[in-house]
């Protein structure tokens, strides 16, 4: 999600080249020398959460409901069944964190587990930190700055912190956070500071990436237990077609996030004539307003499932489905129906049936005009690589090898 203020797209030219940055928990803590040009793709961590799920849909519905207020919705990460995580050091030597990666919150915090050790490159700087999360999640603590390591050759100097006293619960083997959204959304966080310099803000102003670009790659759960993750570019062997870009959304709220303009097709019929949204790695499934969430539940003849949450539909049905088309910047990206349901090897995790069929569009709670009218969260993502470019305020996507997959 982008920041709505102006940012700067010229790069001086003693910059150095870009360098890639995937995370990994098996390599983060191994050398691994290379020279900034070159790419380094390092997998992410993927959890499948399959216990103590109980609506994914209420849950990304009040997370879409918090944005809209304002406030930073970042995780009830207990309600998520796929989450990304990265092993990040803190401190020199480096303690090493598991936390969760989001685009739609900006700190960065640890100490929901494992306790901060304090080293010679950390300074408290006597600042609490409040963030909360939707309707009743939180964290509270003290601010530090701190070294922070991405991998060996991504070090961050003195990057805002957050040491958690006091938090929500997070899901098992969580330490935090590492915030990936606009710097705007630290704004009001941290009492006698403004706002504080993001992981992406830091690597920029220290050189140690070109330009202010986050490349994000998932695969569906169902085919592959990897995704990366890489600063100051995008990894063009991950993707199979042209990659386009649309411009951040001059509607609010929307644009105060990785918000876009899109319209959406069920086949060849109109469900979402173009209004604004948001892209968020933390969302679930892909959320459209009511008005067009009904019209796309009469065209699929789904049903309401209690049970899940979910719109279900039968085998008969599902051999009907259209492909669903979101439509941005001048291109039309194809959803399939096989993109359209829930990983079918996954409906334990939502408390679905074995051979249930699933689909994986929910509904905001509201009719279409409110300023953020839907989500492409990680279902959309898992189909197209996306890129999240800060020094142009845009957003790109490009097809990837599982657009088409049919493993769901």
């Amino acid at each position: 999600m982008v920041t709505s203020s102006s940012l700067s797209s010229l790069l001086a030219s003693a910059l150095p080249a870009l360098a890639f940055l995937s995370l990994s928990v098996s390599a983060l803590r191994l050398p691994h020398p290379r020279t900034a040009s070159s790419i380094a793709t390092l997998k992410l961590a993927v959890r499948i959460n399959s216990y103590g799920i109980e609506n994914i849909v209420a849950a990304d519905r009040a997370r879409i409901q918090s944005l809209r207020a304002g406030s930073s919705p970042s995780v009830n990460a207990t309600n998520a069944v796929v989450t990304y995580t990265a092993d990040i050091g803190v401190g020199s030597p480096a303690t090493y964190y598991t936390l969760l990666l989001d685009t739609g919150s900006s700190n960065t915090w640890i100490g929901a587990i494992k306790p901060y050790k304090l080293t010679n490159t950390s300074r408290d700087t006597g600042n609490k930190f409040y963030v909360p999360y939707g309707d009743c999640g939180y964290v509270f603590g003290e601010e530090y700055t701190d070294t922070l390591t991405l991998n060996p050759d991504l070090v961050i100097d003195s990057q805002s912190i957050g040491v958690a006293f006091n938090h929500s619960e997070l899901n098992d083997g969580l330490d935090g956070l590492l915030g990936l959204g606009p710097v705007d959304l630290t704004q009001g966080t941290i009492n006698n500071t403004y706002e504080a310099a993001t992981v992406t803000d830091n690597l920029y102003t220290q050189k140690k990436i070109s330009s202010e670009v986050l490349g994000v790659f998932f695969a569906p759960a169902s085919n592959d237990s990897s995704g990366e993750l890489t600063f100051g570019g995008y990894n063009a062997s991950k993707i199979t077609g042209n990659l386009s870009y649309v411009p951040i959304t001059s509607t609010s709220p929307s644009s105060a996030y990785w918000g876009i303009d899109q319209s959406i097709t069920y086949g060849s019929t109109p469900i979402l004539n173009e209004t604004a949204g948001i892209v968020d790695t933390g969302t679930t499934l892909i959320l459209i307003p009511t008005d067009a969430f009904d019209k796309y539940q009469s065209a699929t003849g789904a049903t309401l499932d209690e049970r899940t949450g979910f719109l279900k539909i039968s085998a008969d049905q599902y051999s009907q489905l259209s492909s669903l088309h979101f439509n941005t910047g001048g291109v039309s990206y194809e959803l399939t129906p096989n993109g359209q349901i829930w990983p079918r090897s996954l409906n334990s995790a939502i408390n679905g049936t074995t051979d249930g069929i699933y689909l994986v569009i929910g509904d905001t709670g509201s009719r279409s005009g409110s300023g953020m009218d839907f989500t492409n969260g990680y279902c959309f993502l898992e189909r197209f690589y996306s890129v999240y470019d800060l020094t142009n305020s845009r957003v790109g996507f490009a097809t990837t090898e599982y657009t088409f997959a049919t493993t769901n």
